[in-house]
């Protein structure tokens, strides 16, 4: 019944981004959150400053699981499939050279990041402006109603409305100011190739709303699942280019 019900959603999600972004071009997406998944930046060159940021997505964690939406801090543990997805993650992670590593303040995405900052020899650095959009009033509702709910403003944003407000919650602005400041402060770090674990609408919304090669059809052909990830080029000043987007990672 769930998966029958969240495939529901999705159809009725993709209708409601067709509707909502008609009027700017973008294409339409399905948007895939629960199951294990304006602000135009300008792509610059390579030069002095830039950064390459990698943001992941959490394993599976026990929110996933329940089907509820589960935005709060600090929220469920990873299950014993998101377990063994984190070690696995660190594998595929292993040849790449970061140099720092940061996570939301949530327990599923520290505990996705510990297998890959051990195995670098990595500290890991709390930042707060990394986590899942919160939900406000739909907490703990249903992910299968979420297009008709916690999903209504975020949509919007996709369009350039970025003053839509998710009812007790925040509204464009403040998200994409608040993972704007938190990429301020790990570029104030000194880094250069970090590693970021975050959420999966966390990840597809800030990319999208501020990459300047934003393919927006992404959302439905390829979702941000469990362990998937999106790199980035640029810097906060300058804008961002997506250079890289693996939605559907193969981690077991």
């Amino acid at each position: 019944m769930r998966i029958r019900s969240l495939r529901l959603s999705i159809a009725l999600m993709a209708a409601a981004v067709a509707a909502t972004t008609a009027t700017t071009g973008v294409a339409s997406a399905d948007l895939d959150f629960g199951s294990s998944g304006g602000n135009s930046g300008s792509s610059g060159g390579i030069g002095a400053g830039e950064m390459v940021i990698t943001l992941v997505r959490h394993a599976e964690s026990a929110g996933n699981v329940s089907g509820l939406i589960d935005t709060k801090v600090p929220g469920p543990d990873l299950t014993a499939r998101g377990r063994t997805q984190a070690d696995n993650l660190a594998i595929q992670l292993a040849d790449k050279k970061y140099d720092c590593a940061f996570a939301s303040n949530m327990v599923r995405t520290e505990q996705t990041a510990a297998p890959t900052v051990a195995k670098r020899n990595l500290n890991l650095n709390i930042q707060p402006g990394f986590r899942e959009i919160e939900a406000g009033q739909y907490e703990g509702t249903p992910e299968a109603q979420a297009m008709s709910g916690y999903l209504q403003a975020p949509i919007k944003w996709l369009s350039g409305d970025l003053n839509a407000r998710i009812p007790g919650s925040i509204d464009g602005n403040e998200f994409d100011g608040r993972v704007d400041q938190a990429l301020v402060e790990v570029q104030r770090s000194g880094c250069a190739n970090p590693v970021i674990f975050s959420h999966g609408g966390t990840i597809m919304f800030w990319a999208m709303m501020n990459a300047g090669n934003a393919d927006k059809s992404k959302l439905g052909t390829d979702p941000m699942r469990n362990g998937g990830r999106v790199v980035l080029k640029g810097n906060p000043q300058k804008g961002w280019t997506i250079v890289e987007w693996v939605g559907h990672p193969d981690l077991g």
